[in-house]
């Protein structure tokens, strides 16, 4: 990509796109505040500032925020309004430069010092600008231009941020296009949605299927009718329990045994074995631990968990394969006493909500939750006769493949759906689309415009605090002494008062109007008569807040 501000076209760009930076287009970079905050969102009557999640998501959500203390004094034009456009400074290499435009706000938020607002030249060019920030190529400018040690925190500095280089469409093709993406990208959203709402539902029908299971259900009308008559036993009637050994870690090898350890218990009730969570010991540890060696069809319970989420304290598993495999602590082991293999329904009866209300009110611990296998063998059940378990297992595995199938699907139809956004994206800097107006006035028209405007008023990007400053704005927590006012910056108050007015410009094409009037009446009378200025104001006002702070 050219960066020379003289030659703005580059090859390969639609007819009447130009290159142009970031910086061109921006009147002002904002920043807020570095406080102590109340770590929750404020109230009606509360003030606040927004965190970096408040604008990571692609909305901007003001839960997303944190409570200032009533002491706190914060400069009031650093107050979030509807349509300002923000973006992060700080996050995760993936997340760093995420950024929004506010559609609504209910609560009282300003900025803090890892959002920043950005102020444009031309108000309608932040739409385009957003989807561009967005798309693979602006992700990949803010990527390689963040800095840090860690991919875990990245910064994006705004000299960075104003460097990066950007197309520019005829103004009117801007508007075009990002109507359009605005169009497309919510149908995308929306069907995104409820695509997302699969899994929840086929959790829910999981669970109606093994509750059924065990409760009889299920089977009613293979019964005949009626309710379910089953024998009411303990667990340990029909099953044993052999809890692992903890094996020595400082004998882990990259080759060897199996060791099953925790992480091995898949939340499909299956041991699955990866890469990271794979550990080995020496062969030669098959010897004196015969019996912790563990086969296919073994059914195995997690008794240890840090939390009850996603029903780790309790989680059974069979395993499927036919390695060896040693069985460390932290787990047990099933092995029936039947004549018959009881293991198949009990996986059916731990992975029901009925076992799972049982779990939850006997874990003990309170940094780690524990259950123990002799109170898993002192639970009780309803207990079916075997031709009737055989059965349920039967119809549940068939459900079960049922929600599989669904899940693949819906797994296939997420991948699409991910990939229409960067598609759209792609397409629409391509200049692809939509069709192309040779009316259309040249991007290079407007962005000559823009540097002539910027050049007659004199008005040169500067870096720091100025925009608080002249605000009359003191640190946090430091409210300015009595009696005393703040410190002005630029002309000093009589000669504000001598200068000549300048109105503010409502578009670049009224300001430009403007600074010809100006310098027509400068040339037939020398100056203009009867302007005022209002004190503390300098002629970058023209354009709002053009200041640009480092």
């Amino acid at each position: 990509m050219t960066t020379d501000p003289m030659n703005d076209e580059r090859e390969g760009l639609p007819e009447g796109w130009v290159e142009t930076t970031l910086g061109e287009m921006v009147a002002g970079v904002e920043a807020g505040l570095n406080v102590k905050c109340e770590e929750r969102p404020p109230e009606s009557n509360e003030r606040g500032l927004v965190k970096i999640s408040a604008v990571t998501w692609g909305r901007f959500q003001e839960d997303q925020s944190k409570t200032l203390s009533v002491s706190t004094i914060v400069p009031e034009n650093r107050r979030i309004e509807p349509g300002d456009f923000l973006i992060s400074r700080a996050n995760t290499i993936e997340l760093v430069g995420a950024c929004v435009i506010v559609n609504h706000i209910t609560r009282n938020l300003y900025l803090s010092d890892k959002v920043l607002r950005l102020r444009f030249k031309v108000e309608n060019q932040k739409s385009w600008i957003l989807h561009f920030l967005r798309s693979k190529e602006g992700r990949n400018q803010i990527e390689s231009l963040s800095s840090g040690n860690q991919l875990s925190m990245r910064n994006l500095s705004q000299n960075a941020l104003l460097s990066i280089l950007l197309p520019l469409p005829p103004l009117p093709e801007q508007t075009r296009i990002a109507d359009k993406l605005d169009a497309l990208l919510s149908r995308v959203e929306s069907g995104r949605e409820r695509l997302e709402r699969v899994p929840k539902l086929l959790k829910r029908f999981r669970r109606s299927v093994l509750s059924a299971a065990v409760s009889g259900e299920l089977t009613r009308e293979w019964r005949g009718g009626g309710d379910a008559e089953w024998e009411e036993i303990a667990v340990g009637d029909v099953v044993t329990a052999l809890n692992g050994r903890p094996f020595p870690s400082a004998e882990y090898t990259t080759a060897g045994v199996r060791l099953i350890r925790p992480g091995n218990l898949h939340i499909s009730g299956k041991v699955v074995w990866t890469e990271k969570n794979t550990s080995y010991l020496p062969e030669s540890w098959l010897t004196d631990n015969a019996s912790f060696l563990m086969h296919q069809g073994d059914l195995l319970m997690n008794l240890t968990a840090q939390s009850l989420k996603d029903e780790f304290l309790g989680r059974v598993c069979v395993k499927e394969d036919n390695i060896p495999a040693l069985l460390n602590q932290r787990i047990c082991a099933f092995k029936p006493k039947t004549k018959y293999d009881v293991r198949p329904y009990l996986w059916v009866y731990f992975k029901s909500p009925q076992f799972r209300l049982f779990v939850d009110t006997l874990d003990t611990g309170t940094l780690i939750k524990h259950i123990h296998s002799r109170q898993v063998l002192a639970h009780e059940m309803l207990f079916p006769k075997s031709v009737e378990q055989t059965e349920i297992v039967r119809r549940v595995e068939a459900l079960f493949a049922i929600a599989d199938r669904i899940e693949a699907r819906y797994q296939s139809a997420l991948t699409t759906f991910n990939r229409l956004t960067p598609a759209l994206l792609a397409k629409a800097f391509r200049g692809e689309l939509v069709p192309q107006d040779p009316n259309d006035e040249s991007a290079s028209v407007l962005l000559e415009r823009i540097r002539l405007a910027r050049a007659t008023s004199g008005d040169k990007p500067k870096r720091g605090r100025g925009a608080a400053k002249e605000t009359g704005s003191v640190k946090p927590d430091r409210p300015a002494p009595d009696n005393t006012a703040p410190k002005r910056r630029g002309r000093p108050p009589k000669a504000q008062a001598e200068a000549p007015g300048i109105a503010q410009a409502s578009s670049y094409e009224d300001a430009v109007r403007q600074l010809e009037a100006q310098k027509a009446a400068r040339a037939a009378a020398g100056k203009l008569e009867g302007a005022q200025v209002e004190r503390g104001t300098r002629q970058g006002e023209l354009f709002g807040n053009t200041e640009i702070n480092s």
